[in-house]
C-alpha cells in the first residue's frame, strides 16, 4: 500500500521558519509545544492528537521526520539487535535501524541548543470554532490571526478570529474584537485506522449543498455542558440546522458519509479506499489512538548463532554499500570498521572476521520466508531469551555485562519468605528499549501479529527503513516461583468451575470487543494460562507494597511477567520483574534494589499477601465470578485491592484474581497458590 500524497503540502516547519526569516518577515516560531519521549511513544505518537493550550496538533508520519534529521551531520541510533529483529519480522527486512526521537537536552530553559530538532506536526482537526461568535470554518479563514512569536513561550501559540462581532453579529452595534478560536471537536474514524474531519457543511445540508451560497456561513452552538455530541450546526446562509447527536450510535453511523480512507498523519488517502462504516469520534476520545509497541530488557545473547547474526548485522550496517566492494579484502574491512561504531569487531581474528563478512553478505530471507516467520511469531518470543538469562546464577555479586549494562546480584531467601518463591535476583541496573511499530484506532491490539490490516503504517509506502525507539535505564527485583509447585497448582485450577467461568467470560469479551477487521481466531488461544493470572496478581500486590517503602510512586513501578507452560521451543516460566525506569542518563537511584535484602523482601512479600486477603469492596469483590452475559476479564480484583495504573500494568488490569494467590472466604479457597495468609 502506498498512500496517495501531494508532495507540495509536505510538513516542513523548520524550513518554513527559515524562509520567513530570509524574507525578513516577523519570525513565526515553528515550535508549539513539548512532550517527553515516553509520552510520544505511549500517548502522543504519529497519528494521535495532542491537546495544546489553544489548539490541537497531530504528529506526522516518519516521511516528514527525515527533514529534521537532515540538518544534522549524523543520525543517532538505538542499539537493540533482539528488538530490531522482532521489528523486521513484523514490518519487513528493509528496517535497518532504531532511532531516538529528534530531541536534545538543553543546559537551561533559555538555551537555543537543539532548536533545530523536533517532531513535525500539523494542526488537526482544521475545522475551528470562534469562542466569541460560534463561527465554524476551516483554519484558512482564521490563518491571518495566528500568533506564535515568543521564542520561550510556545504555549502562547494561538489562532484568533480577528474580526469577531460576537454572537449578536454586526447588528449588535459592538466593535470587532480578536477572539480565540478552538478546534471543532468532532471527527469520523473507522476501524481500519482512517481518520477524517467531520463534514459539517455536508451534514447540516443533509448530504447536499447550501442553496443560498457556495461558501455558506456555518456556526456551532453548544447548548449544554454535556461531554457527548450536544452541539447544533447551523447554516446562517440558508437557515438549515442539524444536531450532532443524530450522528451518534449505530443508527447515526448510517447517516454518515462513506469512509474516504484518509490518513492525516501521512497527509494522504488510501488508494484502495475503504468499505468500512465510519463512526463519530470526539477529539479527546480514549480509543482514537492505540500504540503498537514492542519492548525488551537488554540482556546478553546466550546462543552463539544469534550472537553471530547480531555481529553480522552490525558489520553490514557499519560498512553499508562498501561491504560488497571490499568483502574479500580483510585489511580494508578492518580499516572501515575502525571508523565505525562496530570497532569492537576488530578483536576478531582474520578467519573469524572473514566468516562474519560472508555471513553479512548472505542473501536476505525472502518475503515469503519472513511472512511465514511472522505468522508463527508470538510476543512471548521476546521474553524467552530474558527468562533463559535470568535463570542463570550471576557469576559474582553485582555482575555486570559490558555490552548491555545489565547488572545482577544474587540474593538469598530468608527463612520467613513464603513457600512458593524459589529464587530472587537484585537487578541493580537494566536498560529497557521500546520501539513503536504503528498504531490502531477504535480497537487496541492484544497481539502484534494481528497487524495484517489493523496496524496503521507510519510511512506512506508502508515500508519504513527505521522506526522511533526510546531507551530507559532503571533497576528492579526479580522473583522466581517454584516451577514444579506452579505446574501442580495449575493443573488443579484448570479443572475448576472458576477457571471455566473465566474462560467463558473471555470468549464473550473477545467476540464482542474485536472489530470487524479482526481475523478469525480461537479465543482460547488468547486466554492467558492460570499461572499468568497468579504471577500477574502477585506482581500488582508487590507493586502496591513496594511503593510504600521504596520511595517511588506506584505509577512509576512496572511489571514484566514471565508465565507460560513448558513447550518444545521454550522452557516453562513462572516469574516476575518489578522495575522502575527513567529516560535520563542516570536512570534510578537504588531505592527499589534496596528492598531485595532477604529479610526485608520476605516481609514485603508476606505483607503483600496478607493485604490481598482483604478489600474494602469485600464481600462483593471476593466473590465476583463472571456469569453470562458478563464479559469482564478479572475475578476477585478491583481498584481497591490489586488493580494498578496503566503505566504499571502490561495487560490493562486484565487477568487478575486474588483467589489464585491467597485464600479468600467462599467456595474457591483451595485454589490459592500461597494458601491462607489471613493473619
Amino acid at each position: 500500500m502506498e498512500i496517495v500524497h501531494d508532495p507540495k503540502v509536505s510538513v516542513d516547519p523548520l524550513g518554513d521558519g527559515d524562509r520567513l526569516e530570509k524574507d525578513q518577515a516577523k519570525k513565526n516560531y515553528a515550535k508549539v509545544g513539548s512532550a517527553r519521549p515516553s509520552s510520544l511513544l505511549y500517548t502522543y505518537g504519529p497519528g494521535s492528537i495532542i491537546d495544546l493550550p489553544h489548539f490541537t496538533i497531530m504528529p506526522t508520519g516518519l516521511d516528514e521526520w527525515d527533514r529534521i534529521w537532515v540538518r544534522r551531520d549524523g543520525i543517532p541510533t538505538v542499539h537493540a539487535p533482539r528488538l530490531l529483529e522482532a521489528v523486521r519480522t513484523m514490518l519487513g527486512n528493509q528496517v535497518t535501524e532504531l532511532r531516538p526521537f529528534p530531541w536534545q537536552s538543553t543546559p537551561n530553559s533559555f538555551s537555543r541548543e537543539g532548536s533545530d530538532l523536533g517532531v513535525p506536526a500539523r494542526v488537526f482537526p482544521q475545522w475551528m470554532r470562534c469562542t466569541g461568535c460560534d463561527r465554524l470554518a476551516p483554519i484558512s479563514v482564521f490563518s491571518d490571526g495566528y500568533k506564535n512569536t515568543h521564542p520561550f513561550r510556545p504555549d502562547e501559540a494561538i489562532f484568533e478570529h480577528t474580526r469577531c462581532y460576537g454572537r449578536r453579529g454586526q447588528t449588535g452595534g459592538g466593535k470587532a474584537r480578536r477572539m480565540p478560536v478552538v478546534p471543532a471537536r468532532y471527527l469520523i474514524a473507522c476501524p481500519n485506522g482512517h481518520l477524517d474531519e467531520f463534514p459539517y457543511d455536508w451534514w447540516v445540508h443533509e448530504g447536499g449543498s447550501c442553496p443560498a451560497s457556495r461558501v455558506p456561513i456555518l456556526k456551532m452552538v453548544e447548548r449544554s455542558a454535556s461531554k457527548g455530541a450536544s452541539a447544533i450546526i447551523k447554516c446562517e446562509s440558508c437557515g438549515a440546522t442539524r444536531t450532532m447527536s443524530q450522528a451518534q450510535g449505530a443508527d447515526g453511523r448510517k447517516k454518515l458519509p462513506r469512509c474516504r480512507g484518509r490518513m492525516p498523519h501521512l497527509d494522504g488517502f488510501d488508494p484502495q479506499g475503504c468499505d468500512l462504516e465510519p463512526r463519530l469520534m470526539l477529539v479527546g476520545a480514549s480509543n482514537l489512538w492505540f500504540p503498537a509497541i514492542q519492548s525488551i530488557i537488554d540482556m546478553p545473547r546466550l546462543d552463539p548463532a544469534e550472537k553471530a547474526k547480531d555481529d553480522a548485522n552490525r558489520l553490514a550496517t557499519a560498512l553499508g554499500d562498501d561491504l560488497p566492494k571490499f568483502a574479500s579484502n580483510i585489511d580494508v574491512v578492518r580499516a572501515l570498521l575502525a571508523r565505525s561504531p562496530a570497532a569492537d569487531l576488530l578483536d576478531l581474528t582474520d578467519p573469524q572476521l572473514a566468516e562474519l563478512t560472508q555471513t553479512a553478505m548472505a542473501d536476505p530471507e525472502s518475503e515469503a520466508e519472513r511472512e511465514k516467520r511472522k505468522q508463527e511469531w508470538d510476543p512471548i518470543d521476546l521474553l524467552v531469551p530474558e527468562w533463559r538469562y535470568l535463570l542463570r546464577d550471576p557469576a559474582s555479586q553485582r555482575h555486570a555485562d559490558e555490552a548491555s549494562g545489565l547488572t545482577l546480584s544474587p540474593r538469598n531467601l530468608a527463612a520467613a519468605m513464603p513457600s512458593g518463591v524459589s529464587r530472587v535476583l537484585a537487578v541493580d541496573r537494566l536498560r529497557k528499549v521500546n520501539a513503536a511499530l504503528g498504531f490502531t484506532r477504535i480497537d487496541d491490539m492484544d497481539r502484534v501479529n494481528d497487524m495484517g490490516s489493523r496496524l496503521v503504517p507510519l510511512t506512506r509506502d508502508g515500508k519504513p527503513t527505521w522506526i522511533p525507539a526510546t531507551e530507559d535505564l532503571g533497576e528492579g527485583i526479580f522473583l522466581q516461583l517454584d516451577l514444579d509447585a506452579v505446574a501442580n497448582w495449575e493443573a488443579g485450577v484448570k479443572d475448576s468451575s472458576l477457571w471455566e467461568a473465566h474462560r467463558q467470560s473471555h470468549r464473550r469479551n473477545f467476540e464482542r470487543r474485536f472489530s470487524e477487521t479482526a481475523k478469525e481466531i480461537n479465543p482460547n488461544e488468547r486466554l492467558r494460562p492460570p499461572r499468568y493470572w497468579l504471577v500477574h496478581t502477585l506482581a500488582h500486590a508487590l507493586i502496591r507494597q513496594m511503593a510504600m517503602t521504596s520511595g517511588y510512586g506506584a505509577a512509576s513501578l512496572s511489571e514484566r511477567l514471565y508465565a507460560w507452560p513448558d513447550s518444545e521451543d521454550r522452557p516453562a516460566a513462572a516469574g516476575l520483574l518489578i522495575c522502575t525506569t527513567a529516560s535520563d542518563s542516570d536512570g534510578t537511584l537504588g531505592g527499589l534494589v534496596s528492598l531485595s535484602e532477604p529479610e526485608r523482601l520476605a516481609k514485603i512479600v508476606h505483607d503483600a499477601l496478607r493485604t490481598m486477603t482483604r478489600c474494602s469492596s469485600d464481600p462483593v469483590c471476593a466473590r465476583r465470578v463472571p456469569k453470562d452475559p458478563e464479559d469482564f476479564l478479572h475475578g476477585a480484583a478491583c481498584h481497591c485491592c490489586v488493580m494498578a495504573s496503566e503505566t504499571s500494568c502490561e495487560r490493562a488490569n486484565r487477568f487478575l484474581d486474588r483467589r489464585f494467590v491467597v485464600s479468600l472466604p467462599g467456595p474457591y479457597a483451595e485454589l490459592a497458590f500461597f494458601g491462607n495468609h489471613d493473619d
